[in-house]
């Protein structure tokens, strides 16, 4: 409880347009209450339905103590279980992904059918149930081609995230992708940081030449403010909205999630240095119109996400530890594009992969200064950083809220 009381205090009172508390970013106490407080607790995104396109096909995932697989059953039901046999706790599936007609757990061969029941367990006994035994279910929701799991007992409701994003990404089809690429690296930085870094273009002139040939730096285009009053911005929305596509700037009133189709630069349609697309068949046989830009979808605390016109590339956050993130980039393209003759994967992944690295060097010398005892929170760009400053906002915030009410429930349990 006394971590409790110093964090409300810490996040009540803290500076607003400033950074948090080095402990925020450095202390595994203060990672732990994030993971019980937000990431054990809350929606996250884990995949893309195309990644597991027939029954058996699986992926798993590990969120903090919590290893997960997500499962596509007979019924083409997407479920998702705690991934720990119920016998003696091993993982049953013990790879990133796989394809099984059954789980099977390798310790004692314990086996269960695709919606989690136990089927088979050698040798337990006249009195033992089978139907006791099942995985134990996590929750498990599908829009417009993107998996989101809560391991709450209890899951907030998932209806307003569908209905805000599900109208912009339907046109896409990304549930009938395929994956083209895909890479996981290791930030040595607090979760916090890696998104912070993503939440601003203020450090991209200087950081990353090649992202900066095609993606706008303008705030209004990278922020959470401006976009309506930017010319060039609304005169893109009404172009694609005419032809079909969802586009203008739309945030959740609790800040956690919002969408937006944004111009990309010049004459650019995709993420390559050229400008040109990437993919030569489109990524949806749905869009038609050309130069679209790119759909950016954020979702916190798990991703990011731009959907172009010949391709969609979505990042996911997983924290490791108080100063360690796994970010795993996925590069989507229509399930008929054939590598070699409509793509080149060193082209199509070229820019992303070079500002992955970029942004992984950056949070991690970010990291390294912030560990100083010299560190003090510092002001953030009222100009550039007001992203920025929405995701702190929304972070302290929701802390704020959830920290408050485990302190009502345990002063009614008391």
């Amino acid at each position: 409880m006394d971590l409790h009381n110093t964090v409300l205090r810490q996040l009540k009172n803290r500076r607003d347009g400033f950074s948090l508390e080095q402990p925020f970013y450095i202390d595994q106490d203060y990672f732990k209450l994030d993971m019980e407080t937000i990431w054990y607790r809350d929606w996250l995104f884990v995949g893309h339905d195309c990644e597991i396109p027939r029954a058996g096909n699986y992926v798993t995932a590990q969120i903090g103590d919590y290893p997960v697989v997500i499962v596509r059953g007979k019924d083409q039901v997407i479920r998702a279980f705690h991934n720990t046999c119920r016998h003696r706790g091993h993982r049953v599936c013990t790879q990133e992904r796989g394809a099984s007609a059954k789980l099977v757990c390798p310790y004692h061969q314990w086996t269960y059918d695709l919606d989690g029941s136990l089927v088979f367990a050698r040798q337990m006994g006249e009195s033992f149930d089978k139907q006791d035994f099942g995985l134990k279910p996590v929750h498990c929701e599908s829009v417009g081609g993107y998996i989101f799991i809560c391991l709450a007992n209890e899951a907030s409701d998932f209806a307003p995230v569908r209905a805000t994003i599900e109208p912009y990404l339907k046109p896409h089809r990304l549930s009938e992708a395929k994956v083209a690429h895909r890479n996981t690296i290791i930030e040595k930085g607090n979760w916090k940081l890696v998104w912070e870094n993503n939440r601003e273009c203020y450090h991209c002139a200087g950081n990353h030449p090649e992202l900066c040939r095609t993606y706008p730096e303008a705030p209004s285009a990278t922020g959470v403010q401006g976009a309506k009053d930017d010319p060039v911005i609304t005169e893109h929305w009404a172009r694609c909205e005419a032809a079909g596509l969802p586009s203008e700037f739309t945030m959740d009133p609790s800040g956690q999630f919002r969408v937006a189709r944004m111009p990309l630069i010049q004459d650019a349609e995709s993420y390559t240095m050229s400008g040109k697309r990437a993919v030569k068949r489109p990524l949806s046989d749905d869009v038609t119109v050309s130069h679209i830009g790119t759909m950016l979808l954020f979702h916190y605390p798990t991703t990011w996400n731009h959907i172009l016109v010949d391709h969609a590339i979505s990042f996911r956050v997983l924290p490791i530890s108080a100063e360690e993130t796994a970010v795993t980039t996925t590069w989507l393209v229509h399930k008929d594009a054939v590598e070699g003759v409509d793509y080149n994967v060193d082209e199509l992944t070229h820019v992303w992969k070079m500002t992955n690295d970029q942004d992984r060097a950056i949070v991690e010398e970010n990291a390294f200064g912030i560990r100083s005892p010299a560190y003090e929170p510092g002001p953030y760009s009222v100009d550039h950083e007001g992203g920025v400053m929405q995701f702190v906002e929304w972070y302290s915030n929701f802390m704020v809220e959830r920290l408050q009410g485990d302190k009502a429930k345990l002063s009614v349990v008391a």
